[in-house]
């Protein structure tokens, strides 16, 4: 009786142990990021304006004119909420495209295409 409660004893306290140890890989503290935003334009088209940032950390680039764009790398601080990107241009017709995307740490995280026309207009959010 004694040595299946021994047994069950040592057994419990080793999966304790064992569940309850900590992870060392294991980061529970929020990380900063580095966020850029880049927008193509085709088939004719150009970007005009790109309004972007970070939560409430908010920037404009206004009277581009070429078919790519940028942004400066932003640090999203440990605890931030969003991406957020509205990018602007002007096309010449059906063929006319524009594409935006969200890079998170050097990875594309989001990307959507504005309709083909002559108002290409692209907003696009990303959730960290």
């Amino acid at each position: 009786m004694y040595r299946k409660l021994s047994i069950a004893s040592i057994l419990f306290a080793a999966m304790l142990t064992a569940s309850c140890s900590k992870d060392k890989d294991d980061n529970n503290t929020p990380a900063t990021h580095k966020v850029v935003f880049k927008a193509e334009a085709s088939g004719g088209g150009t970007i005009d304006r790109a309004s972007y940032g970070v939560d409430g950390d908010a920037h404009s680039a206004i009277n581009l004119s070429g078919t790519s764009w940028t942004s400066p790398e932003l640090t999203a601080p440990a605890g931030a909420y969003n991406a957020n990107i509205v990018v602007n241009g002007v096309g010449t017709g059906s063929t006319s495209r524009l594409k935006v995307g969200i890079y998170v740490d050097g990875e594309l995280k989001k990307e959507e295409s504005a309709n083909p026309g002559v108002a290409l207009s692209v907003i696009l959010t990303y959730k960290f």
